[in-house]
């Protein structure tokens, strides 16, 4: 199995798309598409098989991450403001990034709208040989997101020991 893509509720896709772009590093592949509430083309018929009837419309934008993993931005006709985690849901409540720039990337999320959810912490501070650091940001919108320095098999898998 492997990861293919994301979808994120947005409420602005232009400042998603700065966001997603300038912050983290993603790549645009289809820029902001309308989607209208519809049954006469396939992805119409889609979309009201998964929003329901009335979902009314939204814009969509396609990015990848440099390991070619799929982020779908959805700025729906109508929503809330801002998207507020609510911790006693069963869900997804944050997807994951990695990067060599961890501090670049905190400044710039700060920078263009984002949030840092916590001081940076370290995995194994009692081992110099692991320096492997993690974060927990959001977008302007809400979505929580972590940031890693290493790679998810580097961080917990007792092979790195």
């Amino acid at each position: 199995m492997k990861m293919n893509h994301i979808g994120l509720f947005v409420g602005d896709m232009d400042k998603a798309i700065e966001f997603y772009t300038q912050a983290l590093g993603l790549r645009l592949i289809m820029g902001n598409t309308k989607i209208e509430e519809e049954r006469q083309t396939a992805i119409g018929k889609m979309c009201i098989a998964v929003f329901g009837e009335g979902f009314k419309g939204f814009n969509i934008a396609h990015m990848v991450t440099t390991d070619g993993i799929g982020v779908e931005l959805f700025e729906m006709k109508e929503r809330a403001e801002r998207h507020d985690v609510d911790f006693s849901r069963l869900g997804i409540f944050h997807f994951c990034l990695q990067t060599d720039d961890f501090e670049g990337v905190i400044a710039k999320t700060e920078k263009l709208g984002g949030k840092v959810r916590m001081d940076i912490m370290r995995y194994h501070p009692e081992d110099d040989s692991r320096p492997y650091k993690m974060v927990y940001l959001e977008d302007p919108f809400g979505n929580l997101f972590e940031l890693y320095s290493h790679t998810y098999e580097e961080t917990y898998s007792s092979e790195y020991e």
